[in-house]
């Protein structure tokens, strides 16, 4: 099919970008030493990343390389001797929630960050601790952050280390002292905007994006200067006030598929949180898109429209921030379906020639594989069970979807897979050239989506348009699927548009791939366990407890030339039956490197002094009425059901605590101060006094209070014999 240029695009030429290619790359002698460095030099250029292959004993970038693959080419540690891996050293991480960084290595130190944003520095010898830096974000600032505190790693440049903050900060940090070299906000601190992505740099530009498109904000990325701090370009996701001039040719034309007035005063959403990838070869940045603001189309853009860039794939120039092309995923979009997911650019072999392509697995759950000059849709293959549609149509682009899934367009309740979490979210997935595969961390998922009797703007929290509450009924029927379902590793032909195996998780959770020369794929679990695969056929070799369950990706490199992988491990909770053993982690939060011959062990317990004391579920009576409750139920739904679970029962994707055994319940007076005033925001519970009223509160209150007596009756329910 045509590449997917904007509707008018032959009428008004002039703002499409030719997709030329203006700076060829140097051939990659793999065969000639790789470069060395002083130790903490931070060394790296657009040379050095164009040409990273020459040193696969280095990560430098967050994918491995600007294309992302995470592919690399060491082979000494392979399928044939993995089982030799033991751990080499461990660092306890003080800060808990999601650890979701992939450790760059670069000149001899490794660089990661942890939850809060924080950044650690450590000798890759010894395991000693270089530095570390605290942008000190305000705890407060959680509540904006739709799905935990998370941060996903750094970028290197020219002896800086380079930082995405959750307030919105850029900053630049020495290489070798980690003091800050300099800092620039890139969001609005009136509008609660968030980055929890990694920035990437291209020939002397930092380019970031930003989250929270749930949150009332309109998304963009922009490119900085990589010395100084100086913007350099900004590229909007999505037309705004459409009674000002727009900021770029190409949004007069998406604005026409956008429909009246919410969309632009909400803020529309498409925000690019995560997923990027740079060609250098076409001198080309792609970058992902996010959801609509609110999910709900019919709030957002009553009477339809593409909604364009939301859910999309844009091909942008990084030298100036010009538009060459995009491809939409899910026009209209409407369940959360994101196209932020990691890109990976590759040359496939297909049986009429090699062609250049950029591939993703979005949130929707179709693999695409596109041309990377020119956007040309050459695939889009189911890769999980979705519901919402029934195929790509190759000849228009455009999915085929099912009348019933539209919600929004029905009026009525209807179970669609996958839910908001997507089949694929930000876990990293790995192509293997070798191998010709890519391997996705695939979750599968289905929830129910049903429009509210009314949507009011809520000025802190989300702004989904949907109640979550509305549709469980239909989830209580017989034979229905809904929630978390399973999750996998696919083993997926991209050329083929097939599966080719999967290995099934014991345990609900994704957790981000890495693929090696060593015909091995390497990824951690939620049972607690970090485990090497053979590649070609995902026979498990190698596995090593982490006493953590893991969503983060691997990075391999090597130490005095033995090849070592490392993983950052920590999530939400603690794996079934494993005991906390990190007195200054709750999830046992930790960096693990493992080597041949390894000898180090993790701890078999922390102090009985530290130890968490299990908590017994004891609610006060219930005493309000059942309006105050419904009540409740719709305002935590709100403003509390992102972090705590839905319906108050915390799931595989909850952050915060099960608030049914929570010692408040029976204080009134404690509850308050803390759900209002921020009593606790040093611990990451914002306070919602700006846009709760102590009533909401109240009932909110009351709603849990219900809840927990229905788990404590069905615990006593269940103890009581036969």
């Amino acid at each position: 099919m045509r590449a997917l240029l904007l509707s008018l695009a032959v009428a008004a030429p002039a703002f499409l970008t030719s997709c030329t290619n203006n700076v060829p790359s140097a051939p990659v002698d793999t065969a000639a030493p790789a470069p060395t460095y002083p130790t903490g030099s931070a060394a790296v250029n657009n040379e050095r990343l164009i040409a990273a292959d020459r040193e696969p004993g280095s990560w430098l970038a967050t994918g491995l390389n600007y294309h992302e693959d995470r592919f690399s080419r060491l082979d000494q540690v392979n399928d044939a001797n993995v089982k030799q891996l033991g751990l080499a050293w461990y660092a306890d991480i003080d800060t808990e929630r999601g650890q979701e960084s992939t450790p760059i290595i670069v000149d001899g130190v490794m660089y990661l960050t942890t939850a809060w944003s924080m950044v650690k520095a450590y000798d890759i010898r010894s395991g000693a601790k270089l530095w570390e830096y605290d942008p000190n974000v305000a705890k407060a600032k959680a509540a904006d952050a739709c799905c935990d505190v998370v941060n996903r790693g750094v970028a290197a440049w020219n002896g800086k280390i380079y930082l995405g903050a959750l307030d919105g900060r850029l900053i630049a940090l020495d290489g070798k002292t980690g003091k800050e070299v300099w800092s620039v906000q890139t969001t609005d601190t009136n509008l609660p905007y968030t980055i929890t992505g990694v920035p990437r740099i291209v020939k002397g530009k930092v380019i970031i994006g930003n989250g929270g498109a749930e949150y009332r904000v309109r998304g963009y990325v922009t490119a900085y200067d990589a010395e100084t701090g100086k913007e350099a370009w900004r590229w909007w996701t999505v037309p705004g006030d459409p009674s000002k001039p727009y900021e770029q040719p190409e949004l007069a034309e998406a604005a026409k598929g956008w429909k009246g007035d919410n969309y632009w005063k909400i803020g529309g959403g498409g925000t690019a949180w995560d997923g990027m990838a740079y060609d250098p070869e076409l001198d080309t940045i792609y970058v992902g898109t996010g959801n609509g603001n609110p999910w709900n189309q019919a709030i957002r853009s009553p009477g339809g429209g593409d909604n364009l860039f939301l859910s999309s794939i844009v091909a942008l120039d990084p030298n100036t921030g010009k538009y060459k092309w995009h491809y939409q995923t899910t026009p209209g979009e409407t369940w959360d379906y994101t196209a932020v997911q990691p890109l990976i650019i590759a040359d496939l072999n297909y049986p009429e020639g090699k062609r250049r392509v950029v591939m993703q697995a979005p949130k929707n759950g179709f693999f695409y594989v596109l041309d990377a000059k020119t956007g040309e849709l050459l695939s889009a293959e189911k890769f999980a069970p979705l519901t919402w549609a029934t195929h790509v149509d190759m000849k228009t682009g455009r999915p085929v979807e099912i009348p019933e899934a539209r919600y929004e367009i029905t009026g009525k309740a209807v179970i669609v897979s996958p839910g908001a979490l997507g089949m694929h979210n930000w876990h990293p997935m790995a192509f293997s050239p070798e191998t010709g595969l890519v391997y996705i961390p695939v979750q599968v998922s289905a929830a129910p989506y049903v429009g509210p009797k009314e949507f009011k703007l809520n000025l802190q929290g989300t702004n989904t348009g949907t109640d979550f509450s509305g549709g469980q009924a239909l989830c209580q029927q017989p034979g229905a699927r809904c929630g978390n379902l399973e999750t996998y590793i696919l083993a997926w032909d991209p050329i083929a548009g097939k599966e080719k195996w999967r290995i099934k998780n014991e345990v609900y959770g994704s957790s981000g791939i890495l693929a090696t020369s060593g015909n091995l794929i390497f990824s951690g679990n939620h049972k607690g366990e970090f485990n090497a695969y053979n590649a070609t056929t995902g026979e498990k070799l190698w596995t090593a407890p982490t006493q953590a369950r893991v969503v983060a990706a691997p990075s391999t490199f090597l130490v005095d030339g033995q090849q070592q992988v490392a993983i950052l491990v920590g999530a939400r909770g603690l794996p079934n039956d494993q005991k906390r053993t990190n007195a200054i982690s709750a999830n046992n939060s930790r960096i693990l490197v493992f080597k041949p011959g390894g000898a180090a062990s993790l701890p078999a317990e922390m102090p009985a002094a530290t130890a968490a004391a299990r908590v017994k579920i004891d609610p006060p009576l219930l005493t309000a009425n059942n309006e105050t409750v419904f009540a409740g139920e719709q305002a935590y739904a709100a403003n509390c059901a992102s972090c705590h679970g839905p319906t108050a029962v915390p799931g595989a994707g909850s952050i915060a605590p099960d608030l049914r055994y929570s010692g408040l319940l029976p204080i009134r007076n404690g509850w308050n101060p803390t759900v209002r005033d921020g009593d606790r925001a040093t611990r990451g519970m914002p306070g919602f006094a700006a846009t709760l009223s102590q009533e909401t509160t109240d009932a909110i209150l009351a709603y849990v209070i219900k809840r927990a007596n229905d788990e404590k009756a069905a615990q006593e329910a269940a103890a009581k014999p036969n």
